[in-house]
């Protein structure tokens, strides 16, 4: 059952209604997670600076930003954001064999340095394993602190994703 409680528009707080209205004038509908985060506005505002910033001004290129989202689905086990970032995987570029190793949990075959770099620093902390300087300092040599900031962050972001449709039980996009 979706237990995602959609607002009627004509029923939203005047700090929805201006989320609700960037939101849709940005990506011109109220994606899923929104639909969670508008019960609390200034939420929703952040994550929507934030989602907007990684998939479209930040530091990492289309595929390492999928790259670090199919780890997190992987994670939890996430079949929404699974069966949604397979399709933007592909629309990136992934090839069918680097997604599914992926999702595996295997070891992908990666040789652009940023892309393992992403990937690396990804399972380390999914795994919640310490870092050694050394390792730390090759991710670094690869992304730069910039990179390191916004994997962080990615990986925050859509844990928050994966879990709020996890929890609201919302369908799974079907597969294309």
């Amino acid at each position: 059952m979706n237990r995602i409680l959609e607002v009627p528009p004509e029923k939203l707080t005047p700090e929805q209604t201006t989320i609700f209205n960037q939101l849709v004038a940005g990506r011109g509908r109220i994606l899923g997670p929104y639909k969670v985060w508008i019960h609390s506005p200034t939420i929703a505002s952040g994550m929507e600076q934030i989602g907007t910033y990684l998939n479209k001004r930040g530091s990492l290129s289309s595929r390492e930003v999928e790259i670090g989202i199919l780890v997190i689905a992987r994670h939890w086990n996430a079949d929404y954001v699974r069966q949604a970032h397979i399709r933007e995987g592909k629309k990136v570029g992934l090839s069918q064999e680097i997604i599914d190793t992926l999702l595996t949990g295997s070891e992908p075959n990666l040789t652009d340095p940023h892309e393992r770099g992403v990937y690396d620093f990804a399972t380390a902390l999914v795994s919640g394993a310490k870092l050694s300087d050394a390792k730390f300092g090759e991710i670094e040599e690869a992304l730069g602190r910039d990179g390191i900031a916004e994997v962080l962050v990615l990986l925050g972001y859509y844990t928050s994703v994966a879990l709020a449709m996890k929890i609201h039980e919302v369908p799974i996009p079907q597969p294309t």
